[in-house]
């Protein structure tokens, strides 16, 4: 089994030991709070689930119907956990209402608050080794899953410290249960907003961030001068394979060799700054008039080529 998909099977792994305390907890408790806990544990076991089919495809090498390859794939598990997290946060303003409705005095808290704190310790060591492993294989899929459980570590310390509170105060301030679940139903939209900005930037094929589109053009003026234009720079990502391609213009006299020669330094200085890099340069001849379409190609272009 590949590395990535490895770092996928310990989320679903974890997410089923912390889904098994979390809904004991909630069982030894009743509380609303750690019920809405338990309730994203779901979506964490279905979103690890969609990680580790998402990564399978991802890592599928180009074929003749994917010639760019498979891993935009990664983008709609990201995508679909960001529906689910949402979908979890109605659930849980849901029940938090009822409870406003209905108020009903905690039992067992105590036992119930160390068992989600197991819980989260669970989730933090392996959201911290998931995002790590993201850096290193530069996925989205496991940064997306890896954030979600950390999230989720915070909203649970959040939820037992306010519960905590029930401890010693008077049967008056349950009240604060439901409360505190809708405060992790905001924070839990927030964090599923936030994926599904990042899936839809990546399916709609947005840009490399500015630094790295700024080191692909410091590497064209380093290799071909300052004075050599450029235009119709154009970059993406697709899961962990980013795309560069570009038109240079050179002086019409200038051989096949040398042209060849130069985008030759210019793509293995990119492949050096940016890994897992595509880059495909178009030369064209810098006396013909029909070389200066930079505004109809699109994309970057250098300030003299306008």
């Amino acid at each position: 089994m590949s590395s990535p998909r490895r770092y996928a099977v310990y989320s679903i792994l974890a997410s089923l030991v912390t889904l098994a305390l979390k809904f004991g907890a909630w069982h030894m408790t009743g509380s609303v709070g750690l019920l809405s806990d338990a309730t994203e544990g779901l979506v964490n076991l279905t979103a690890g689930v969609l990680a580790l089919t998402a990564l399978t495809i991802a890592l599928r090498p180009a074929d003749k119907a994917h010639a760019y390859g498979h891993g935009k794939a990664e983008y709609f598990s990201a995508a679909a956990e960001g529906l689910l997290i949402l979908a979890a946060a109605g659930g849980i303003i849901y029940a938090a209402v009822d409870r406003f409705l209905h108020p009903q005095e905690l039992t067992g808290l105590g036992w119930g608050l160390l068992v989600a704190l197991v819980a989260g310790g669970v989730n933090w060591a392996t959201a911290h080794a998931m995002l790590k492993a993201a850096y290193r294989f530069d996925s989205i899929t496991l940064e997306a899953d890896a954030k979600h459980l950390l999230t989720d570590v915070w909203t649970s310390a959040g939820l037992v410290a306010g519960l905590a509170v029930l401890l010693v105060a008077p049967s008056s301030w349950h009240i604060l249960d439901p409360i505190i679940a809708c405060i992790m139903a905001v924070n839990i939209v927030v964090t599923g907003l936030g994926l599904l900005r990042r899936s839809i930037g990546g399916l709609m094929d947005a840009a490399l961030p500015d630094h790295e589109v700024d080191a692909i053009i410091r590497i064209i003026q380093d290799e071909a001068g300052k004075e050599t234009p450029f235009h119709g720079l154009r970059t993406r990502k697709a899961g962990n394979r980013r795309f560069v391609d570009f038109h240079l213009l050179l002086p019409g006299t200038t051989s096949v060799k040398r042209s060849h020669d130069l985008t030759d330094r210019i793509e293995n200085r990119i492949y050096g700054e940016l890994s897992n890099c595509h880059v495909t340069i178009h030369v064209e001849p810098l006396e013909d008039h029909r070389s200066w379409d930079g505004p109809q190609v699109g994309g970057l272009c250098s300030r003299k080529n306008g």
